[in-house]
């Protein structure tokens, strides 16, 4: 590992003036179950780690003055996980309790995961940036790989567990910098994407710029009318990655969910592009529709029409087709047929 600078602040804005204007050159440490691992192996080699857990602002959990849910970016896991709101957020709730390890959930936070780099074994290796540029992961072991958004250089995915849930329950992000006072809100949708060039980030993050809070909307519980599901298909119930996911948000034209029409559909795909990855073809398939177990399966197979795997990847598209199939059904409190 290399040496660094460490530095501990108290408030959002030293955090801002302890990161560098260049990229690379500083790293944010909260739980840093990703980060140590990186940086032992000499994949990321910063000058200075800024450990962002003694910012209390950052530890905020709760509803606002609009009843809208702030996440700070330092909230571990589990604690998100206990909180009484989370029942109005299926989808999110499924997503955490799918990560399966005591571990990850006690010290992984809500920033950390969201911002997590690539998972990618030729990037986690050192053999490869995220672009590749000399072909060696079409060349290479790609089983785990992008069926999405894979046509230009970039074939890594997006490693985020919470994100296609909290993008289908349409979740915002607070970025703070590269000026201490310079904020603004984004759809966390926003925060992502496909590098096209060497030097380019799989966020929009500038350097000097961080992920302070995450927003989830105010959810009525008296109106009704909506609901959310999650689904990751995985090999097994251990801790590893999944190999596909995707999580969903219906809107129901009458007041309840069972026998009601589907008036609109958030479907996103997670674990198969190198974003989080939205289908308009599965929500095209669920609009004006009853939930049923045929029709899930229809949304499944329509997610997966434009898929593009590589030479070794084909099962993937299999994977992607289940876990929105699930995802749909989980949704509507349907039997997934799943373990």
């Amino acid at each position: 590992m290399k040496a660094f600078d460490y530095a501990a602040p108290r408030t959002e804005s030293q955090v801002v003036d302890l990161l560098s204007p260049q990229a690379g050159h500083t790293a944010i440490i909260a739980g840093g179950t990703d980060l140590m691992g990186l940086m032992r192996s000499m994949v990321v080699t910063p000058d200075r780690v800024v450990n962002i857990m003694e910012v209390e602002s950052l530890r905020e959990l709760g509803p606002d003055e609009h009843g809208a849910i702030r996440i700070g970016a330092a909230v571990h896991l589990d604690e998100l996980l206990s909180i009484p709101y989370l029942e109005n957020y299926p989808a999110l709730g499924q997503a955490l309790r799918g990560m399966n390890s005591m571990q990850l959930q006690a010290q992984g936070t809500v920033g950390g995961d969201i911002c997590v780099q690539p998972r990618c074994w030729f990037y986690r290796s050192g053999l490869s940036s995220l672009v590749d540029a000399q072909g060696v992961i079409e060349q290479g072991d790609h089983r785990n790989h992008a069926i999405f958004g894979n046509a230009g250089p970039a074939k890594f995915v997006s490693g985020s567990r919470l994100a296609p849930a909290l993008i289908a329950l349409e979740a915002e992000v607070r970025l703070l910098g590269p000026q201490p006072d310079e904020q603004r809100w984004i759809p966390l949708a926003d925060l992502y994407r496909i590098p096209r060039m060497e030097g380019q980030r799989h966020t929009t993050l500038e350097a000097g710029q961080f992920v302070t809070h995450i927003r989830l909307p105010a959810v009525d519980l008296a109106q009704g009318g909506a609901t959310s599901g999650a689904y990751e298909v995985r090999h097994g119930e251990g801790p590893d990655y999944p190999l596909a996911a995707a999580a969903v948000k219906l809107s129901f034209s009458g007041s309840t969910i069972g026998g009601a029409t589907i008036s609109d559909a958030r479907v996103v795909l997670g674990q198969v592009a190198p974003t989080p990855w939205f289908s308009e073809e599965a929500r095209r398939a669920l609009i004006g529709r009853v939930i049923t177990p045929q029709i899930a399966e229809e949304a499944g197979a329509a997610a997966v029409l434009r898929a593009t795997p590589l030479a070794r990847n084909q099962t993937k598209v299999q994977h992607a087709k289940v876990a929105v199939k699930r995802a749909v059904l989980l949704a509507a409190g349907l039997e997934t047929g799943g373990f």
